[in-house]
């Protein structure tokens, strides 16, 4: 991977200014700088609003741990953000989501859903990405199911991990040292997932 455009912190070198909001996200959930937010602590207070509000929408939502990591998979999958597909990759299987569907999205295949709310939040995902606009029956399915938090909810996590992905992508942020890459996707731009439905 190339080098960062931008100085990054480590954590034995921060500034006292970034002190304060650093120890917040060590001892948060996170429990390490990684990712997007070592570009943020170049402004603490976008850095502290920004783990607020991931904290938030990765942790807190009404949606079960593996629909939102699937929603997170499709929209790194969507900017071919290596770090943001890798990290998410491993946090889906361990919230259980099959590892086939992971390979499929992967690959830009439609995945082979045993479940429909699974269905419905890729569906709800890709066409919001791929066209700015969510079909109405599409819309419906996840309104049915989360009710108004849960499809506000949803939108919030693909526009927050899209934010993620295009500062990952513009300062090419590195994977930690210890973490192989899975994407290794050699596309540029923008990918278009297929649909999982078939309209008439």
């Amino acid at each position: 991977m190339s080098e960062p455009r931008i100085p990054l912190f480590s954590t034995g070198e921060i500034p006292e200014k970034q002190r304060e909001v650093f120890e917040r996200i060590i001892t948060g959930p996170r429990k390490a700088l990684v990712g997007p937010l070592r570009a943020a602590l170049h402004n603490p207070e976008l850095a502290d609003r920004w783990q607020a509000l991931g904290q938030v929408l990765r942790y807190e939502t009404s949606l079960p741990a593996k629909l939102n990591e699937l929603a997170i998979l499709v929209t790194g999958r969507h900017w071919n953000s290596e770090l943001e597909w890798t990290i998410h990759a491993q946090e889906a299987r361990s919230a259980g989501l099959d590892p086939e569907i992971i390979s499929a999205i992967r690959a830009c295949q439609v995945p082979k859903f045993n479940d429909e709310d699974e269905m419905w939040v890729y569906e709800y995902s890709r066409d919001l990405l791929s066209r700015g606009q969510v079909e109405d029956d599409t819309h419906r399915a996840i309104f049915t199911r989360w009710g108004e938090a849960g499809v506000v909810e949803l939108t919030a996590v693909i526009g927050y991990y899209s934010m993620v992905a295009m500062t990952l992508n513009a300062h090419r942020i590195p994977l930690p040292d210890d973490v192989a890459p899975e994407l290794n996707s050699n596309e540029s731009g923008l990918t278009r997932l297929p649909s999982a439905i078939s309209r008439q």
